[in-house]
């Protein structure tokens, strides 16, 4: 960890201001105003006052690219505080999924530390078209809490809205069942639905809502079969945020082709051991 060194007063004891590392990279988007989160401890026992700048790099296996410096704002914190910011930066397009760094300094000299970004482009959603063609005809969303749709008809991705023509007649190529709460009228027998629509041969993937009260533990998502099709059951928080988190959007293309091509559970493939 490098520090940066502020002094509140003439011999005063020094403060140290820390960027706290993330544990995975962030992930976003690539376009302007592109929210990257931070956080800072004053590790010391004086007030800490700096002008941090943002610089970013473009990075891959063989080099990496600066690409620009800005401005962010002036820190200001107590002794011994922990803060949680976020900055607004511009990530240039790309055409498949990019790391970028960032790096931190004050008055683009003292480098605090860094933040590592993936970027996405923002086309993801396009691959769940070449899933199911035909118009659209063939893709069934129901979706009463509007989580998915927004954001499938911003990347133009054409379905049924199970919501108007009903669950129980749909015959297409897919559907995906959104979370359902009990003030939902698709609510009631719902499960059962679902394990008849695929046993009529419409793979489902299903995002529910998590019990009030979970009993035991609950895996991330699994899949039940049904004749020569599955359910894949999907946990919510695999695909939170979802017009706004590439992970998300992954996570569900990942689960539309699981859904269209199950595999039998296997044991993980471990890297060779010496």
């Amino acid at each position: 960890m490098v520090f940066i060194i502020a002094g509140c007063v003439p011999g005063a004891a020094r403060a140290q201001l820390q960027l706290l590392p993330d544990k995975e990279p962030q992930r976003v988007f690539a376009g302007i105003a592109r929210t990257v989160t931070v956080v800072w401890h004053n590790a010391g026992d004086n007030t800490v006052d700096a002008e941090i700048r943002a610089r970013l790099f473009q990075s891959s296996s063989a080099t990496t690219v600066r690409l620009g410096e800005t401005p962010w704002k002036t820190l200001q914190m107590l002794p011994r505080q922990t803060v949680l910011e976020s900055a607004q930066l511009d990530f240039p397009v790309v055409k498949a999924e990019t790391k970028f760094l960032v790096q931190w300094l004050e008055n683009s000299n003292s480098i605090i530390g860094r933040t590592e970004v993936l970027v996405y482009p923002t086309n993801l959603l396009d691959e769940l078209k070449r899933l199911v063609d035909e118009g659209g005809k063939n893709f069934g969303v129901l979706d009463p809490k509007n989580l998915l749709k927004p954001a499938l008809k911003s990347s133009a991705v054409k379905f049924v809205d199970l919501a108007e023509t009903g669950l129980d007649d749909f015959s297409g190529k897919l559907a995906i069942v959104g979370p359902c709460g009990p003030d939902d009228p698709e609510w009631n027998g719902l499960a059962n639905r679902i394990g008849k629509l695929a046993q009529k041969g419409t793979p489902v993937v299903w995002i529910q809502l998590p019990p009030p009260k979970r009993a035991g533990i609950w895996p991330s998502f699994w899949t039940v079969p049904k004749n020569q099709n599955v359910v894949v059951v999907v946990q919510p928080e695999l695909v939170a945020n979802f017009p706004e988190n590439p992970r998300s959007q992954l996570n569900l293309i990942y689960f539309c082709n699981l859904a269209l091509n199950p595999q039998p559970p296997v044991l993980p493939v471990l890297s060779p051991q010496p």
